[in-house]
């Protein structure tokens, strides 16, 4: 049975006050907290085995290089790759989103269409405008619904995906609305038409089970600091077939077979893709981050995520004042929760929560144009976790009571 308390055990930071109240995180779509473990490892391997890897041939330098391959491998088994050559190990899911938009940009030519969403953050948004920029392919995207749903009908009125298309590119679940997005039958949508299929799983794969290879994914993309690991690491993981077609994204070391000054050849996937020197320490992070979920179990970790986050939405249904973005009910969604306050600014909504030490965020959530298509300029998001409590979500709603109050000189009496 999945203990909460237990698991917050592992978190030292859970146990800190601010503004000398109990600290309430509900960032964590903005970035995990990390479980001593994955602290304990990067401690390890920088005070017993820093050295570079696949460079030296000492004992140090194959420790580093067994612990980074290691971390491959793990990542591999977690989201059920066909092998650990198909991962590919970036600073983060912004820098893979780039080199998918590079390399398989570099195929796009006049007439050719990419397909996004306008739930999109703007690493999967921004990396594929240049891409069309760059080729004078089109870039078109699905709308949403009135309830925050991918708007599949008039997408296929409008033959969204068709014979121009090449690649479409999707979050799995949104970091504003929550919504989680049939990744698969628009997959086969994409496929039947000879299109690529990339997902940014970066809010979905930290929550839920994962096999990439069912998903309908042939590239799928995710961050290591927002599943318990470090900052400074993501992952691309590719179809083996598809990464072996694709040109190199960065030049430097490592990434080479042969240099010479006339040019140069390339090693095959995944070194291809990670010139110069890689992000151990954090890969060895995010191995035993990966560790830590699989020990937990991601089926559990997403029943409490399930848990947690329909009662965020009750809890701000009781409440006339606060208006959800996104789907209300749990059927499809994921745990961010974004929503706006009547007369209160999101920024200075987020001041006065911190002020009694519960965490949120405010502002556009690098996904302007789609508070822009919802006709605001910004909002506010909790976000749970696997470790956050029921009494973390009713601190977060008694405050929100407490903040409207605050800010709109209304007295207002009701049951908690």
């Amino acid at each position: 049975m999945y203990d909460v308390n237990m698991v917050r055990a592992d978190f030292p930071v859970l146990d800190r006050e601010v503004s000398g109240h109990r600290l309430v995180y509900l960032d964590s779509a903005n970035t995990s907290q990390k479980p001593r473990c994955v602290v304990g490892a990067v401690e390890e391997h920088y005070l017993h085995h820093n050295a570079n890897v696949a460079r030296a041939m000492h004992t140090l330098g194959a420790e580093a290089t067994e612990a980074f391959e290691e971390a491959r491998g793990k990542v591999a088994g977690f989201i059920n790759a066909a092998g650990a050559e198909e991962i590919v190990f970036t600073k983060n899911a912004s820098e893979a989103l780039n080199l998918a938009a590079n390399t398989l940009g570099a195929r796009l030519a006049p007439g050719d269409e990419v397909v996004v969403s306008v739930m999109e953050h703007h690493s999967n948004l921004v990396p594929w405008q240049l891409a069309c920029q760059r080729t004078g392919a089109r870039l078109r995207w699905f709308d949403i619904t009135e309830d925050g749903r991918l708007d599949l009908a008039k997408a296929h009125a409008e033959g969204l995906i068709g014979e121009r298309t090449k690649i479409v590119s999707l979050t799995w679940a949104s970091n504003v609305l929550g919504t989680v997005n049939p990744i698969q039958s628009i997959a086969d949508q994409a496929h039947a038409v000879g299109a690529v299929m990339v997902v940014d799983g970066s809010q979905w794969v930290p929550q839920a089970p994962c096999d990439a290879r069912a998903s309908g994914a042939d590239i799928l993309v995710f961050t290591g600091h927002k599943m318990c690991g470090p900052t400074g690491i993501g992952v691309l993981w590719g179809r083996g077939a598809l990464l072996a077609e694709l040109p190199p994204f960065l030049g430097g070391g490592e990434m080479i077979e042969i240099v010479r000054m006339e040019g140069s050849t390339y090693a095959p996937p995944p070194h291809r893709f990670e010139a110069g020197t890689p992000p151990i320490a954090q890969a060895v992070g995010l191995g035993a981050a990966v560790d830590y979920l699989a020990g937990l179990g991601m089926a559990d970790v997403h029943a409490h995520e399930q848990e947690i986050t329909a009662r965020i939405l009750q809890g701000m249904a009781s409440l006339d004042f606060i208006h959800v973005m996104g789907p209300t009910e749990m059927a499809d969604r994921g745990g961010a929760v974004s929503f706006t306050v009547d007369g209160v600014h999101p920024h200075d909504l987020m001041q006065l929560l911190d002020s009694r030490g519960v965490a949120v965020r405010g502002g556009h959530h690098c996904a302007a144009p789609l508070h822009r298509r919802l006709g605001i300029q910004s909002s506010s998001r909790a976000s749970g976790y696997l470790y956050t409590t029921k009494e973390d979500v009713d601190a977060l709603i008694e405050t929100l009571d407490w903040a409207h109050d605050f800010f709109t000189g209304r007295t207002r009496l009701r049951s908690l």
